[in-house]
């Protein structure tokens, strides 16, 4: 078996696993859950309208947020009808994909199929992750587009990076800063490859190119990819803001400058909002459903589905997020600086807006990469193996850590999958009180 197809194969195993992963259950709960209100019902009127219509009204809906993750949901609504399965189904196959997409990055930067399965297991028993891909929001495809992007620039292909990032901005606006960071970084590493690198460097395929071409793949193709995204408020005259102006562009322009003001103005108070500094220590995660229903066998019951990352996983991530930023400062190493980039576009901008309402399950959109930092302290612990046995026991030590891992996850499942418990079960669960 060569290496390609080896490599195929395990990829595709691990994908399989994390597709029954999502799937089971995936009708629980009934209805419609936290945002789900607003994306699969927008979804559903995309299919009807090619716009976001309010059914009540029978009018143009102001939706916050363009429409290329909502069509995707919607493509599981066209398939297998307006249901639960329907408009999570998408969700489920994205964040599946994401383990094959995690397991190539992997190992494009580390030359390693233990480090690359490594990493999908970080992915795959990661529960904030498994609760994305079981829920019809958008933030998991913005994660996806995103993936696709920095796997694209490793190999070279910048004009499917270009095409992503516009995809990831037509999820969400907050893909326009992974547009900027990787685009400036794509500039560095084009300096750095004609002054320094040699071919046998693991960004060799990173090409020299002239500024015009640079500016194509990263300034012209994503803007052209998002205005193709909204292609049926173009071609509608049902959309908000649709006829502001005889001019549709102008219209366009209109409709996002409302966009733009509602964004900036969004300070709202949610019993779920938090502070960035607490996302990557799960300091109040975001729970999307939560009931008191009866059945479990206990005078008090409670079903929640609770936005939580795997703790022992995310606050392993938060020690190696140090770790790999002291190590980037002392030796400005490019895989570091590649994965150190990825996750401050994605965080660091939530920074500088401390009064807008926002979520610890935004960090779904960067971490991908927040797994590849403990990755990468791991590859460079089992460099510095002095022998085989060395190696071996490094190994077996990580090992032993991701079975730590996977226990913890176990023990938090009922949360993922929103299973009937008893209260005083789903309070052993409530680990801190910021939690509840």
């Amino acid at each position: 078996m060569t290496r390609l197809t080896r490599d195929w194969t395990l990829a595709i195993s691990l994908t399989a696993i994390a597709f029954f992963e999502r799937v089971w259950g995936l009708t629980n709960p009934k209805g419609l859950i936290f945002d789900e209100v607003y994306y699969a019902k927008n979804a559903n009127s995309l299919l009807l309208h090619g716009v976001e219509i309010d059914a009540k009204k029978n009018a143009a809906e102001f939706v916050v947020h363009p429409p290329v993750g909502k069509w995707i949901i919607a493509i599981g609504i066209k398939i297998f009808g307006y249901n639960e399965f329907g408009w999570r189904i998408s969700a489920a196959v994205i964040g599946s994909l994401s383990i094959t997409l995690i397991y190539f990055t992997a190992r494009k930067l580390f030359h390693s199929e233990f480090l690359s399965i490594a990493a999908a297991f970080l992915l795959l028993f990661d529960g904030l992750h498994l609760v994305h891909s079981r829920t019809a929001l958008l933030d998991i495809f913005l994660m996806f587009f995103v993936q696709i992007a920095v796997l694209a620039i490793l190999y070279g292909q910048y004009w499917i990076a270009g095409i992503s990032l516009g995809l990831a901005t037509g999820v969400k606006w907050s893909g326009l800063y992974f547009l900027i960071a990787l685009a400036a970084l794509v500039l560095i590493f084009d300096w750095i490859r004609r002054r320094y690198l040699g071919d046998s460097h693991p960004i060799r395929e990173i090409a020299m190119a002239d500024l015009p071409i640079r500016f194509m793949q990263f300034g012209v193709i994503p803007i052209f990819t998002y205005l193709a995204s909204w292609t049926g408020w173009f071609l509608s005259s049902r959309g908000y803001a649709r006829n502001y102006s005889t001019n549709p562009f102008k219209s366009l322009w209109h409709y996002h400058a409302e966009i733009l003001n509602f964004h900036t103005g969004l300070v709202e108070k949610h019993p779920y909002m938090t502070n960035p500094w607490s996302w990557l220590i799960m300091g109040r995660p975001t729970s999307f459903y939560y009931k008191t229903p009866a059945g479990c066998g206990s005078e008090k019951c409670s079903q929640e589905v609770l936005a939580l990352g795997t703790p022992l996983i995310y606050w392993s991530v938060a020690v190696a997020l140090l770790v790999v930023f002291g190590i980037w400062l002392t030796s400005r190493d490019l895989i570091a600086g590649l994965l150190l980039t990825v996750v401050g576009a994605g965080y660091l901008p939530w920074f500088f807006f401390q009064k807008r309402t926002m979520f610890t399950f935004y960090v779904i959109s960067f971490e991908p990469f927040l797994m590849l930092l403990l990755i990468y302290l791991l590859s460079r612990y089992l460099e510095s193996a002095r022998s085989a046995t060395s190696l071996a026991n490094r190994k077996r030590l990580a090992i032993f850590f991701g079975v730590i891992y996977l226990i913890n996850f176990l023990y938090f499942a009922p949360l993922y999958y929103g299973q009937l418990i008893s209260y005083n079960s789903w309070l052993d669960h409530m680990w801190f009180s910021s939690w509840i």
